[in-house]
């Protein structure tokens, strides 16, 4: 089978759709594994309950999620002119460092000292300004902070929810917007297809004999950066921390060997594992962009939200499940009232082979 996209040139307009602004979910489903599940298999297009899941999957299949753990990255403060501002802690480095976006009416200046959840004075913290990020032109701005920054985030920051979710952060949001088996911190988005498993669907998965495994992919704010060029090829991605850790590695190789299928939790997922097999790295820094077209050689089978339109995202799992077929799968989506986006529901999606892979 030849995906009868591979050979067409997409543009961004390609990756369009209209979403009605009721359909965006602004708080997560009342049970994790309570949330609609779209079976999207060519030909056989099912509405589900997520909590299906394990009988969708075959013993032997391997399940990959990415325990990253969003940290409280959002912190409000004011520079020393009094200027309101905004920070969100994209990565912390060593020696009490940390990379950040600002909102600010005027940036300060090098070495200019902000005061941050009411600064050092009144039982928050001070930052400095370093310098731009990760060169002079950056958009990113490198901050030394008088504290250790995981601590001062746990205490002082903020969950940081996407832009379309128009509420304020609250304590259903410290739990809800974290998956179940999140571990290593640092995301500042979450891999939002894990958000939908519980202890019951894990426990289902075990007893039907479908495996799990782990990797990292810290998720940024890029995530939700617009692609602003109408020919996608000239779009720059952000960058994103990974790890595939030598258990996991093993685990797919004898998932592969017995016949069993990859199962991707999410688009973070399916970006660590591709870049680990395109690159032959198992931990650093991807740029990896997914367009039509591309061959993917561990990935088998995808569990996703709905993403935004236009996204880097909705790019992706065109070129997993095939365009026509995606668009196809979101026209039903929204017939049938899915909720869309970081609390909404998802999908499950299988590999459309590309020419090579059908070969």
């Amino acid at each position: 089978m030849t995906s009868s996209a591979s050979s067409r040139s997409f543009t961004l307009n390609d990756f369009d759709f209209e979403l009605p602004p009721e359909l965006i979910a602004q708080h997560p489903s009342a049970e994790r594994s309570g949330s609609r599940l779209l079976d999207g298999a060519p030909g056989a297009v099912t509405d589900r309950i997520f909590r299906d899941l394990p009988g969708l999957l075959n013993p032997g299949d391997l399940l990959v999620f990415n325990d990253t753990k969003v940290i409280k990255a959002r912190i409000f403060g004011e520079k020393a002119s009094g200027g309101k501002l905004e920070l969100l802690i994209e990565r912390v480095l060593q020696g009490h460092q940390v990379v950040a976006h600002m909102k600010v009416s005027k940036k300060p200046l090098l070495g200019g000292k902000m005061h941050l959840a009411g600064g050092a004075h009144k039982g928050g913290f001070d930052a400095v300004l370093l310098g731009r990020w990760p060169d002079e032109n950056g958009q990113l701005f490198h901050l030394q902070l008088s504290d250790e920054p995981h601590a001062l985030m746990e205490k002082h920051g903020h969950v940081p929810l996407p832009p379309y979710i128009e509420h304020a952060d609250t304590e259903e949001d410290e739990q809800r917007y974290q998956t179940v088996f999140a571990r290593a911190p640092g995301a500042v988005a979450a891999p939002t297809a894990a958000l939908h498993f519980d202890e019951g669907v894990l426990s289902a998965l075990a007893a039907r004999g479908v495996q799990t495994a782990s990797v990292t992919l810290h998720v940024g704010a890029g995530t939700f950066q617009p692609v602003k060029t109408e020919n996608i090829a000239e779009h720059t991605m952000h960058s994103e921390w990974y790890e595939v850790p030598e258990a996991t590695q093993q685990a797919i190789a004898e998932c592969k060997a017995r016949g069993g299928q990859v199962v991707a939790v999410g688009t973070t997922t399916v970006r660590t594992l591709e870049s680990w097999a395109k690159f032959n790295q198992a931990s650093g820094d991807t740029e990896i962009f997914i367009t039509p077209g591309f061959e993917f050689k561990v990935v088998d089978r995808l569990i996703t939200n709905f993403h935004l339109p236009k996204s880097t995202l909705m790019m992706l799992v065109s070129a997993f499940a095939g365009y026509e077929h995606i668009m196809g799968l979101y026209r039903h989506a929204i017939a049938q009232k899915y909720r869309f986006f970081s609390y909404g529901d998802s999908m499950l999606l299988r590999r459309t082979p590309t020419t090579s892979q059908a070969s």
